[in-house]
């Protein structure tokens, strides 16, 4: 008889983690800055700037999905590290791109804005998926699976923290200009460097601790119909796309907040850094809450903790930069606890689903929660910039007393709303405490009675 496999060692753990440094200081720049960028830096419309964005985070969501079918229906002959180290350079070369000035005038020139953030999002859909895949086959075990979600966050929380902090200064450091696209444009140059470095680590060193009996490639069709009908996938995704609606409003907002409502927009760069400084110490916490009452439970009391923040925000107006900043990181915190269930829970859903329906998936299981994801971020944006749009906000100028209400309450009643429905998915959840474990187990049951 042969034992389960060996556990791979918490330094191998944390150099698979690392890489989520890398790809956050492409994400995270994309997130905190570009839509500011296109608004503030470039001048775009806020209608037009919000609905770019959108549509590219749909598209980026449809070219995940598309990586997620490739990964499950042709496996790399030198295994998922060899996608990081051919992918690492074209994806920096596609985020410098993201940040190019527009080449023409007027409306040829928004264009070649969008090209670019569209190049970028292909590239990142098609190296970020079988990294998101390597977390299965790195540790089947939902102990080493939940320690590399933290290390993840971690590590994508210092990322956070360096774009925060650093892409103007650093930026205008580089470039010596205090132009703020010059700025942008230098700092995105070297994220770009630096990420592409560490992914070209990661995935030289990366070594497959569980690889699964090999299969025939899943139709598509079948894929699809296999995850509709696992409830554990579904429900954690719904739970997530609201979750992502109310966290891309709240964050999306900052950089307007501070500039427009509280008149201090150097102060809405140090409430970014603080919010990733906060995520630093609140990940570990959340590691060992949920070691004491499981991560579906530790969606409550996050979504909990966030709901009670948000509906204290709705009934004080805010008029000091400082205050707003600690109700940041008391949010920040919340959603350091939710980012993270998701990405502890999810890789748990392929055993789930296997269970229920004899398919095992991996690439689409990933590709099609990260499709997910960059629709609800779509929505969120398209809610936050249209809302304001029609408050009447234009950039750089001072904004009348109805559209600062109308800013106001969007950033306060909108994610209240979406964290609500994501508990309600998540009663829906069948993973609870110790649920995965007993899958696994009857699992190699089965695999035993069948070699029987």
């Amino acid at each position: 008889m042969t034992g389960p496999p060996p556990r791979p060692s918490h330094g191998r753990l944390l150099l698979f983690a690392f890489g989520d440094f890398a790809f956050n200081l492409f994400w995270q720049s994309i997130m905190l800055f570009l839509l500011f960028y296109y608004t503030d830096a470039r001048n775009l419309p806020m209608a037009i700037a919000a609905t770019t964005f959108m549509v590219a985070s749909i598209w980026d969501g449809i070219a995940n999905f598309a990586a997620g079918v490739l990964v499950d229906r042709h496996q790399p002959r030198r295994g998922y590290g060899a996608v990081l180290t051919v992918g690492a350079i074209p994806l920096a070369l596609g985020f410098i791109l993201a940040y190019l000035p527009p080449l023409a005038a007027g409306y040829w020139g928004i264009a070649t804005i969008f090209v670019g953030h569209l190049l970028f999002r292909t590239a990142y859909a098609a190296v970020n998926v079988p990294y998101l895949a390597m977390s299965a086959r790195i540790s089947s075990d939902s102990r080493d699976r939940a320690f590399v979600a933290g290390m993840r966050m971690l590590f994508g929380t210092l990322a956070a923290i360096a774009v925060a902090l650093g892409t103007v200064p650093v930026g205008e450091w580089l470039t010596g200009s205090r132009n703020p696209a010059d700025a942008y444009l230098g700092a995105a140059m070297l994220f770009a460097l630096i990420g592409a470095a560490i992914l070209l680590l990661v995935g030289a060193t990366f070594k497959e601790a569980v690889a699964p009996t090999p299969r025939e490639p899943v139709p598509l069709q079948a894929a699809l119909i296999s995850l509709a009908s696992n409830r554990a996938f579904v429900t954690l995704n719904l739970a997530m796309m609201a979750m992502i609606v109310a966290i891309t409003i709240l964050n999306k907002s900052v950089l307007y907040y501070f500039k427009y409502l509280l008149g201090d927009a150097e102060a809405g760069q140090l409430a970014l850094a603080s919010m990733g400084l906060v995520s630093a110490v609140a990940v570990p916490l959340w590691m060992f809450l949920s070691r004491l009452v499981g991560l579906r439970v530790l969606w409550f009391v996050a979504a909990g903790l966030g709901i009670a923040g948000l509906t204290l925000f709705a009934a004080i107006d805010i008029h000091r930069a400082g205050v707003m900043q600690l109700f940041l990181v008391g949010m920040q915190s919340m959603i350091v606890g939710l980012n993270f269930v998701f990405w502890a829970m999810l890789p748990n859903t392929i055993e789930f689903g296997e269970r229920q329906t004899g398919v095992h998936l991996e690439g689409v299981v990933f590709g099609v929660a990260a499709l997910l994801q960059r629709i609800a971020i779509g929505i969120a944006i398209a809610i936050l910039g249209w809302s304001f749009a029609s408050a009447g906000y234009v950039a750089n100028v001072e904004q009348s007393q109805s559209t600062l209400v109308a800013m106001r309450l969007t950033v306060a009643l909108v994610p209240l709303l979406f964290l609500g429905l994501s508990c309600l998915a998540m009663l829906r959840n069948p993973l609870g405490k110790g649920a995965h474990r007993r899958i696994l187990i009857d699992l190699e049951m089965r695999r035993k009675g069948a070699v029987a």
